[in-house]
């Protein structure tokens, strides 16, 4: 029984298929290891053991019919949601029981998990650091085997770059992708439900069973995404070459100053490895890189401004003298781009140059199939390091944050270690395209080690 706890998601229905376990037996397996090892960790802010169902973990941010979701914030506690999210309603559906919700970054604001009001989550591989943010507790429970899977919400990074930081395969669906019907709101034109897995094709499973129109996000794209891999690249994975005829661009934006050596090294080392199975490397330019943290932040600033707004303390929740320090921060940070003196300085160009950036997007997709690069320009960093810097926190999400201003896919996946910490790999695809880099990132994989590295615990 000790094992079920590793297996991965599509080992798991294997094995309750053949009643090598049951769903009892595998849920209790999870709720003992929660209560051992969340003193420690401070992932789950609550859970419960269920007697059906393959465990899953949902961050807080996500609405669960009867259990409490506070966004991580002292403003939403207490507060019990009367409906569930449509993504957890449609993995109740498939199967699903949810043993927990995570906890994160107040409001989904932060990059490190240190913004929560109930304490900052611990990284599964060495206590002293950040397990990354905002979806600190969704990813550090998959890399500590406290669920099978969970979900998380990406507005700039806040599923990639924890996935990368604790060294589990993170996932930030293309933008209308998944209805984000029953999460609560920080940017709207940004936000994105993702998983966090065990393996790629755990990923591709859990995506298909959350995608799709449900007449309530009126952003969502009429198409689902099928379970099956019917990609050409999958149909060669037996192959010594089976990333044959792939394109492969790495921008030389992402490997420049602030980017530490030794991640460089093993980003590299991760790309030689695509070539040699196959994939024709090719570099290209995203030249408005540089401007995206500035843009981002403008942007979203704006909107959780707007969206954080319907906090007064009348209709539910408590008063906004509850909001944390980097909640209040980025409300000002907002209502300043938006307001009337400021406007077409801030917001308007800020809107412009997202446009630039999706455009070099799209003309690099012209020369290529996927591109990759880093999640994050360091490994994990130690609790408190840079609470009181904020620009240096911000900065953590540089690579990440481009990909969410164009809406486009974007997956994380170990790919190495340095300094004894998970580094991870992202695979960018054209929007909607989320088949060609789980593709890649599942031929990577089943070629390599790293996603089958554990903490030890």
């Amino acid at each position: 029984m000790s094992d079920s706890t590793s297996w991965s998601l599509i080992d798991t229905i294997k094995n309750l298929k053949n009643k090598k376990v049951s769903e009892e037996e595998l849920n209790r397996a999870y709720f003992e290891k929660i209560n051992r090892l969340n003193p420690r960790l401070n992932i789950f802010l609550r859970a419960k053991i269920n007697q059906r169902g393959i465990p899953a973990a949902i961050k807080d941010i996500i609405t669960t019919k009867g259990i409490e979701t506070t966004a991580g914030s002292k403003i939403l506690e207490g507060f019990i949601p009367p409906y569930n999210a449509t993504v957890v309603e449609r993995l109740i559906k498939n199967g699903i029981s949810i043993i927990g919700k995570t906890n994160q970054d107040e409001f989904a604001m932060g990059s490190s998990g240190e913004n929560s009001a109930f304490g900052p989550t611990k990284n599964p591989w060495n206590l002293n650091k950040v397990p990354g943010g905002s979806s600190s507790g969704s990813a550090a429970a998959v890399a500590a085997d406290l669920c099978v899977f969970s979900l998380g919400t990406d507005t700039g990074g806040s599923i990639r770059q924890p996935a990368s930081l604790s060294g589990v395969v993170g996932l930030k669906p293309s933008y209308g992708r998944v209805s984000r019907y029953g999460a609560i709101a920080m940017a709207s034109s940004l936000d994105q439900i993702g998983p966090f897995t065990k393996t790629v094709e755990d990923a591709r499973l859990v995506l298909s069973w959350i995608s799709g129109p449900d007449g309530l996000d009126s952003n969502c794209v009429p198409m689902s995404f099928p379970p099956t891999r019917e990609s050409k690249i999958l149909s060669l994975i037996q192959d010594d070459k089976p990333l044959k005829g792939i394109r492969v661009g790495v921008p030389k934006e992402y490997f420049g100053r602030g980017l530490d050596k030794r991640v460089e090294k093993v980003i590299k080392d991760a790309i030689a490895k695509l070539k040699e199975l196959g994939a024709e490397i090719i570099e290209v330019t995203l030249p408005h890189t540089e401007y995206g943290i500035a843009t981002y932040y403008i942007i979203m600033a704006s909107e959780v401004s707007s969206n954080l707004a319907k906090f007064d303390g009348i209709r539910f929740g408590h008063t906004r003298d509850k909001f944390g320090e980097e909640a209040k921060r980025r409300i000002m940070l907002g209502t300043f781009a938006l307001s009337a003196g400021y406007f077409d300085d801030y917001f308007i160009q800020a809107a412009k140059v997202r446009t630039l950036i999706k455009k070099d997007f799209e003309d690099a997709f012209n020369k290529v199939d996927v591109i990759v690069g880093p999640v994050s320009p360091t490994v994990a960093w130690n609790i408190g390091e840079k609470v009181t810097d904020p620009l240096a926190m911000y900065l953590s999400d540089v690579y990440t944050v481009p990909a969410s201003l164009a809406g486009i896919p974007d997956l994380s996946i170990p790919c190495g270690f340095s300094e004894g910490m998970p580094v991870g790999l992202q695979i960018l695809g054209k929007y909607m395209d989320e088949e060609t880099i789980l593709a890649v990132g599942e031929v990577y994989e089943k070629n390599t080690r790293w996603h089958k590295e554990k903490p030890k615990l």
